[in-house]
């Protein structure tokens, strides 16, 4: 047969003779177990060297075979969409904003489990004798499907395809176009490139991702104490975009920097890579592992994908500004220098179930320092009468608000919205949380938590949000969380100080007891949420533990706060101050994220052995440093004095009648940890009732040693962290409380 000479392929600038036929090629798509029959029945589509095109179904063991096709290489695709109606799939396809183009394919490959609970490519495969003398290769979903920007990166493999096969049908590509005279450029070749007259068996990798076990109840519970303070660091961190020019002039976008949001979210949770660095300055030999679930890669936590050709409408680089790309969606920063910027950052990610947003505290000198100082109160918008905010806080949650919001008009479906911040960040996140609770557009439900975050607001508005759902930790003798001072509107210089008890023989590390702050203008800031506090407890022995409890005293929580004010204010010190030290339990990594760890590993412990919380010796060993306090106080508030003096300081004794009760009270809580142990509903939340999970995720994460080890000390050497503009632990510094974030 002759073709005529315009249909006739060439090569190389030769005219090729009438192609041939007769060549047969076949296949088998299995599991990492070996087993085809998860992938029974798809259709797939074979195009030969001469752009023919052949489909069929694969059989029950997964199998397919094409014959009589022209000699050359083939290209396998099984492209076909997802048409079934599990609502999880249907949702993803049809959403207003980046529907997903799922096929057939991607949902028989999210049902497939790993050979290795790492996740890690297999080293043999059952199916590997299946091949026999053809070809054995290890593929993934996006190898064989026309969009692949929604779907993970490649994983390590041992056995990878023959790129030349599929090379050579570009080139064939390339020659087709030279004949049309440089017309458009034909579609971009996709599928898997086959070797003639050979039996291939492809092992698919299952798309399977992990995500940080979350716990969307209400109730506080270990976990989500230490995740959400893995997080919280996390959003120090860039997102890690590249290209991250504006707009985005290449086809895609990856994500290869370490640590940064959208290496976790965009890269390797989805190919489930376990992760632990959060903190650009943490060590290898001191990892902290989150707990993870290994779940269907259609129910991870999500970075948007990025296809100018699937998304012309907003991915399209001609949009320049208007173009949206990950970072813009998933990632605010608006760290420029200047007046109209807040110099703020955060990031968001959804699952089906949740939202995850996280606020960065203080970090950029001088810009932060200046928000956090700008302590005068200014209404909340949101609502009528709703009380006053900080200003510089206001204004940066004001900020985050709005991208917040942009996010969910694209993906908020009734998911439990999951904030979390440190420091700056924590009252931003606050102040946000209650902004997004208020806006009758979501009624969304809310749980959030906090880690050393100062006060945010003033009473009035911490009455109104008294149902948004906040569990607020703090590390002992962290300062932060003890400004504004809670009759601050401004500087310091507005408020003065009443009396001052010094305790003694107290082993809490309680040295002192400012009573009677009173300020003179502005309404008073108060803290909101369910306090949380880390102290240590260290033993005549030189040993050393910590109990995570509430303890209702003003001598406990804000202690250093009080010493802070007692340097400020020049009066008398019984003992050196070391601002920097305090500085050291306001850092996440050097110490949010240990206690938070050891938390949990006591309260595991505690639900495994039914241990109480709390052992008698260290009840004992609290219990009477309260008393003894308790003594100083009473002791204290009866000593004569002239009634002239009374009268000038009655704010104060009045505060030191209620510290007292304030004692007695954190007393009782104490003693109530003493005979409780924690439930499995403490430790893990809503995965109590979800044993399946637990048997999965408990032995990945106790597998590292070092979450089994009896303690994790921070991996940020003393001598290496600075503080404020530099400074450097143990160098002589001038401390002025409007420095605290």
């Amino acid at each position: 047969m002759t073709l005529p000479e315009h249909h006739r392929p060439f090569m190389g600038g030769k005219i090729l003779a009438c192609p041939m036929r007769g060549h047969s090629t076949s296949f088998q798509l299995v599991d990492e177990f070996g087993s085809g029959q998860p992938y029974a029945g798809l259709t797939y589509e074979v195009t030969d060297y001469e752009d023919i095109v052949y489909t069929g179904k694969l059989d029950a063991t997964g199998s397919g075979k094409v014959t009589n096709h022209y000699c050359g290489p083939v290209i396998l695709k099984l492209n076909k969409p997802y048409e079934g109606q599990d609502k999880t799939y249907v949702r993803l396809r049809e959403r207003k904003h980046y529907p997903l183009p799922i096929t057939e394919l991607q949902v028989r490959a999210e049902k497939t489990r790993f050979f290795n609970k790492a996740g890690l490519r297999t080293q043999a495969n059952p199916a590997q004798d299946k091949a026999g003398a053809g070809a054995y290769y290890q593929v993934e979903v996006s190898e064989l499907v026309k969009h692949m920007a929604h779907l993970p990166p490649l994983a390590e493999r041992g056995f990878p395809l023959k790129a030349h096969v599929l090379s050579m049908m570009r080139q064939q590509s390339d020659v087709a176009m030279e004949m049309l005279g440089g017309g458009p450029r034909p579609p971009r070749l996709f599928g898997i490139g086959l070797l003639p007259n050979t039996h291939h068996v492809l092992e698919v990798r299952p798309l399977r991702a992990l995500r940080p076990m979350l716990s969307t109840h209400n109730e506080f519970c270990a976990l989500n104490l230490y995740q959400l303070a893995l997080m919280a660091t996390l959003s120090y961190t860039p997102f890690g975009q590249v290209p991250d020019s504006q707009p985005v002039e290449t086809d895609r976008v990856k994500f290869p920097l370490q640590p940064s949001s959208g290496n976790w979210f965009g890269h390797a949770l989805p190919k489930a890579d376990e992760l632990w660095r959060v903190d650009a300055g943490q060590k290898p030999e001191k990892p902290y592992y989150p707990l993870y679930e290994e779940v269907p890669y259609s129910r991870r936590l999500e970075i948007v994908p990025f296809d100018p050709e699937l998304y012309p409408e907003v991915n399209n680089p001609e949009l320049r500004e208007a173009q949206e790309s990950p970072s813009k969606l998933h990632f605010f920063d608006d760290t420029k220098s200047g007046k109209e910027n807040t110099n703020t950052q955060a990031f968001i990610t959804h699952s089906d179930e949740l939202i995850l947003i996280a606020v960065r505290g203080t970090n950029e000198m001088p810009w932060d320092l200046l928000r956090d100082i700008d302590a005068n109160q200014v209404p909340v918008e949101e609502g009528d009468g709703v009380g006053q905010a900080h200003r510089g806080f206001y204004e940066a949650a004001q900020a985050v608000r709005d991208f917040a919001v942009t996010y969910l008009d694209k993906f908020y479906s009734g998911q439990k919205l999951v904030i979390t911040g440190h420091s700056l960040g924590g009252a931003v996140a606050l102040l946000l949380a209650e902004m997004l609770r208020r806006n009758k557009k979501y009624a969304a439900d809310i749980l959030l938590y906090t880690y050393g975050a100062p006060r945010a607001a003033d009473e009035t508005f911490v009455k109104g949000a008294a149902t948004l759902k906040h569990h607020r930790m703090v590390n002992h003798n962290d300062p932060i969380p003890s400004v504004p001072g809670t009759g601050m509107d401004t500087k310091p210089t507005v408020f003065v100080t009443g009396l001052v008890v010094s305790f003694v023989n107290t082993p809490l590390g309680v040295a002192m007891f400012l009573a009677g702050v009173s300020n003179l203008s502005g309404a008073p800031y108060a803290h909101h949420g369910t306090l949380h506090h880390f102290m240590p407890v260290r033993f005549e022995d030189g040993r050393q533990s910590s109990i995570l409890w509430e303890p209702g005293c003003d001598s406990i929580a804000h202690h250093a706060c009080h010493e802070v004010l007692q340097h400020v204010n020049g009066l008398p010190t019984r003992r050196a101050f070391e601002p920097a030290f305090y500085i050291l339990n306001h850092l996440m990594v050097g110490g949010y994220v240990p206690n938070s760890w050891a938390t949990l590993r006591r309260w595991q412990e505690s639900q495994e052995l039914q241990r109480s919380l709390v052992t008698p010796r260290e009840f004992d060993w609290v219990n009477n440093a309260l008393q003894s306090m308790s003594r100083q106080l009473l002791t204290f508030s009866r000593e004569a004095r002239s009634d002239a003096y009374r009268r000038l300081h009655e704010k104060a004794f009045t505060a030191l009648s209620v510290e007292i009760d304030k004692l007695e009270g954190t007393r009782t809580r104490l003693a109530k940890l003493r005979y409780k142990s924690a439930s499995e509903v403490d430790v893990y939340g809503q995965f109590a009732t979800q044993p399946e999970v637990l048997a999965e995720s408990l032995p990945r994460w106790k597998a590292h040693t070092l979450n089994t080890a009896p303690e994790q000390l921070a991996m940020t050497p003393p001598e290496v962290i600075r503080i404020v503009r530099g400074h450097v632990i143990g160098a002589p510094y001038h401390l002025d409380i409007d420095s605290f974030t």
